[in-house]
């Protein structure tokens, strides 16, 4: 028994130096505070798969000019040497130009064509900065709800470790039995692992932000300055809808994807007209001296035209696939369209249930918990409830706090969800 004794006295002494390390753990590692706008301004300028994505459009305005090219013309150059010391046979030379000349509007559609792929690719970028620029906050919220969770625990472990110190004391004076004074010690311990975890998941929610802004080093992490705060909006659903569809990135790249159809198939078509070779030539052939065949010394011009035979014209499937493509691109816009409106009507719900929760816990849900809980711990210290009493009181205001904060970020991703689906933002 005095054995057990002295060690609850050296337990406690342990946990006291242990507690004063843990509270100094969140300052063991560099922080970098910064704002949410602060944030997604870091990683619409420094993200690697956005800097990535933003070569697409460059692409594609290089295929503008590709589209411009002209068909290169052909220089042809050519030369005979008849000359034999017996016959006195002549030479000469002579020289070609020729080129073709597209009908049928090709090069429009090529331009035409490649503009509208220009608009798709713009298009796409904005979808998916629109997407990034939404997991990005819910990353940042995220941490905000990591570091809260974390906290909550933490307090959870010292209110217990203050109590397995007091039980050590209680247990010296006899006033509670060597079982109550275990168990009290147990929890605490078992407090601290949670604590561990939770430390955990906080740092590696805070690595997500280096990761989505671009940084590589994990020595210094950014930290989400501010709250759950500014979440409450009113929204008018049909104006919602509406504008969706109208202005939401992926509707536009859809409407363009059908602009590239048309263009496409317009193009098919050009291309299924002839095109016109022309061509031009001179020639020079020197005087020969055979007394079998004299001639004189001449020039020679010449000039045509070449007309293709488009036989392959009556295989039409290249023209049936762009018509296909077409009718394909229009039902794929419906079906965005259609998308666009189940998005977000079942977002508006989910924002408008997650703010129903959040004033559920805010209208005296936590604060009976605690009131509760310090009840109990008052009751305990005094001889008058059990442990068991304190332990449940301490749980139950444990996941009164973590649903609480879980609620809370469900509050903020409803209406980050709400805002992508609506292709609009507020959220700073």
């Amino acid at each position: 028994m005095q054995f057990f004794k002295r060690y609850l006295i050296l337990a406690g002494a342990l946990w006291l130096i242990h507690s004063t390390a843990l509270a100094q753990r969140d300052s063991s590692f560099n922080k970098t505070p910064l704002s949410l706008p602060q944030y997604l301004h870091l990683v619409s300028t420094q993200h690697l798969g956005y800097a990535a994505q933003q070569y697409n459009v460059s692409i594609a305005a290089a295929g503008i000019e590709s589209a411009k090219v002209f068909p290169d013309p052909e220089l042809s150059l050519g030369g005979f040497d008849n000359q034999h010391r017996a016959l006195h046979l002549s030479y000469g030379y002579n020289a070609g130009l020729s080129t073709t000349i597209e009908l049928g509007g090709k090069r429009k559609a090529r331009i035409g064509l490649a503009r509208s792929n220009l608009e798709q690719s713009q298009a796409l970028l904005l979808d998916y900065f629109r997407n990034l620029r939404a997991d990005a906050t819910l990353a940042w919220f995220n941490a905000m709800q990591q570091q809260h969770l974390y906290e909550v625990r933490q307090q959870s472990y010292l209110l217990m470790r203050q109590l397995a110190d007091a039980d050590a004391i209680r247990f010296q004076k006899g006033v509670i039995t060597e079982t109550d004074a275990r168990q009290s010690k147990l929890e605490a311990d078992n407090l601290l692992n949670s604590v561990y975890q939770q430390e955990a998941d906080w740092k590696a929610a805070l690595l997500q932000l280096n990761i989505n802004t671009g940084h590589a080093h994990a020595d210094t992490l950014l930290w989400p300055s501010g709250n759950f705060e500014h979440l409450q909006r009113i929204f008018i659903l049909q104006d919602l809808v509406t504008n969706a569809q109208n202005t939401r990135a992926d509707a536009v790249a859809a409407n363009a994807g059908r602009v590239v159809a048309d263009k496409t198939l317009t193009l098919v078509k050009a291309n299924r007209k002839i095109d016109l070779g022309i061509n031009a030539g001179v020639g020079y052939n020197a005087e020969a001296t055979s007394e079998i065949a004299p001639t004189p010394r001449y020039v020679a011009s010449s000039a045509g035209i070449s007309v293709p035979l488009k036989f392959s014209n009556h295989y039409k499937g290249d023209l049936h696939a762009a018509q296909y493509a077409v009718k394909q691109a229009a039902l794929e816009y419906e079906q965005v369209l259609l998308q666009i409106h189940t998005d977000v009507i079942q977002a508006w719900f989910n924002y408008n249930a997650a703010g129903q929760q959040v004033k559920q816990f805010e209208n005296g849900l936590l604060a009976d918990a605690q009131k509760v809980l310090q009840g109990k711990v008052y009751s305990y210290k005094r001889g008058e409830t059990s442990l068991l009493e304190v332990l449940n009181a301490q749980r139950t205001w444990n996941e009164v706090q973590q649903d609480y904060y879980q609620t809370l970020y469900s509050y903020a991703a409803a209406l980050v969800a709400l805002e992508r689906a609506a292709g609009t933002w507020d959220i700073q």
